[in-house]
């Protein structure tokens, strides 16, 4: 199955790739958190007594206008949830969801047709509702760049052609113009990432090479980064909480993306006790200009989003809350 029917395909890859000279501009940005179903988010990012109907992703877009869905990495999205999800954004019009493609074709490389049209059952409800901004390929850092593995991610772009894609490659060898080019050609783009910069990493970039721009911030971990504790990983690999500082360079970055490409997603995956959420929210006041809607339980752990919050606080306190989750 390489692809599904013509009929149903998306822009070609020469249109989403000439699409990037339109710029995104402010509308064509999306900033916003990885995932949404963390328990350490109950009572930091979520509100300790949930009411009736609550769902952690209509409550999420009411403040940004994209989730990155990780549970695709882990298996196929089931259409029921998809619809679902559909539903639940519903009252926020420019809200996209983006979507990690099933290790098993990004790191077994043992997938097959039926695995395929699993995949493609639960995007296809994302695409057909017009959530979908896209689907990231992710690969490890042992993804190098080799001839066997450039030929499989030229199979993997071609079978997925239909979906607005953008590549994550984590490990320097890829950092080449012909690499670029290759993706450019294929109209994929290219995602830059924030990662701790250890022996052969790549490093941090502002690149486009299609209509669609995509940056992940994952943290800057380098204790754990590479731990092969499962505990450890789940956690600690993301409990980074990026300061102003930091996140002034990529600020910069992403207003060049946004001159260069026509849709820029940009990701926080720093997701260890809403430190990603904080940050998202950061962003968005720093590249808008404009003070940002808090959640009142997420400012009481981390009180530096006093500054950017658009409302006062509604239960405001004598002595200022200590930071429970610093980095």
């Amino acid at each position: 199955m390489q692809g599904g029917k013509e009929a149903a395909r998306g822009p070609s890859a020469e249109r989403r790739a000439t699409s990037a000279a339109s710029g995104a501009g402010a509308q064509g940005l999306r900033i916003g958190p990885a995932g949404w179903s963390y328990e350490d988010w109950a009572g930091i990012v979520y509100p300790p007594h949930r009411p009736a109907g609550f769902h952690e992703a209509a409550f999420l877009a009411e403040m940004f206008e994209v989730i990155e869905i990780n549970t695709s990495f882990y298996q196929p999205l089931r259409p029921r949830n998809c619809a679902q999800w559909i539903e639940n954004v519903s009252g926020n019009a420019r809200f996209q969801f983006t979507a990690k493609l099933w290790q098993r074709f990004t790191h077994e490389a043992s997938a097959t047709r039926a695995d395929e049209e699993a995949v493609r059952a639960g995007f296809d409800v994302l695409r057909d509702g017009k959530r979908l901004g896209a689907v990231l390929l992710q690969f490890p850092f042992s993804f190098h760049r080799t001839k066997e593995n450039e030929r499989y991610l030229a199979e993997l772009l071609e079978r997925f052609g239909d979906y607005p894609l953008a590549v994550e490659v984590r490990h320097a060898s890829w950092n080449a113009g012909d690499f670029f080019a290759f993706l450019r050609e294929r109209g994929a783009g290219f995602c830059n990432i924030d990662q701790p910069v250890i022996g052969k990493s790549i490093e941090p970039s502002g690149r486009a090479t299609a209509g669609l721009g995509y940056v992940r911030l994952h943290g800057r971990r380098y204790d754990t980064w590479f731990s092969d504790d499962p505990e450890r990983a789940a956690s600690d690999r993301y409990n980074y909480l990026y300061t102003p500082e930091e996140l002034e360079p990529w600020a910069a970055r992403i207003r060049s993306l946004s001159a260069q490409a026509s849709e820029v997603y940009v990701i926080t995956n720093n997701h260890y006790q809403g430190k990603g959420v904080v940050n998202a929210l950061q962003l968005i006041s720093l590249l808008k200009g404009t003070k940002v809607k808090v959640p009142e339980t997420l400012r009481r752990h981390y009180r530096q989003l006093e500054r950017i919050a658009s409302e006062p606080a509604t239960e405001p306190t004598l002595f200022p809350l200590e930071n429970r989750a610093k980095a």
